[in-house]
């Protein structure tokens, strides 16, 4: 798949702000400092389409982005367009903010994840570089309560040597088995290198196409 048009939308300070809920939408999140604004720009081919900053806890409302993509890159008219959003949620490490800040974006991140009906998966980003971070479990074991979607994405691979980032991640699934039967989808990315981009855009493709079909079994 390929993103021919990425735009941003609208920045919205609770899920009833949010654009209407008429197509795919795939949330990003991950602790603060992730490099979740550079993995948004790699995957949209725009590296000033999602603010990076070095000071963590730059986003802090529910960000949408109006995403148009092809199967392929082609200029036929066979090759049908599909329009989705992807949206850049405030990190979850909430560094060096005030306690009723913390529970303000708490409450308006589950509020998103739980009742935005378009919501088709949710990309949880980690850090390639370190061994489990206990905040990025106890997200995920929300989202298991929750019975949500998700998929893992393991950033900042090139920072590391590849034996380290796959000790990291084999790491990271022993701890998910203490909590968890089966584990989810992941992928091992860079923005800088751009590895996995093409896996993580196939993914969304597929699911996608299996919205549509799905859709078109119920109409």
């Amino acid at each position: 798949m390929v993103i021919t048009k990425a735009a941003y939308l609208i920045s919205s300070p609770s899920v009833e702000k949010c654009p209407k809920a008429d197509r795919p939408e795939y949330a990003f999140i991950g602790r603060s400092n992730v490099g979740k604004s550079s993995l948004i720009n790699m995957l949209c081919n725009n590296a000033s389409l999602a603010k990076t900053s070095s000071a963590p806890g730059k986003t802090q409302l529910i960000n949408h982005y109006d995403i148009i993509s092809s199967a392929k890159q082609s200029q036929q008219k066979q090759d049908k367009k599909f329009k989705w959003y992807l949206v850049d949620l405030p990190g979850y490490g909430y560094a060096k903010v005030a306690q009723k800040q913390r529970k303000q974006w708490s409450k308006m991140i589950e509020d998103y994840l739980r009742k935005r009906k378009n919501l088709i998966n949710i990309f949880v980003l980690t850090d390639a570089r370190h061994e489990p971070q206990k905040k990025d479990l106890e997200f995920i074991d929300s989202l298991g309560e929750w019975q949500l979607p998700f998929t893992i994405i393991f950033t900042k691979a090139d920072k590391e040597k590849p034996g380290a980032v796959q000790r990291n991640v084999q790491l990271f699934f022993a701890k998910m088995k203490e909590n968890w039967e089966f584990l989810p989808p992941f992928f091992v990315t860079s923005a800088i290198n751009k590895t996995g981009k093409e896996e993580v855009l196939d993914f969304i493709y597929d699911c996608n196409k299996e919205f549509i079909e799905n859709k078109n079994e119920s109409n």
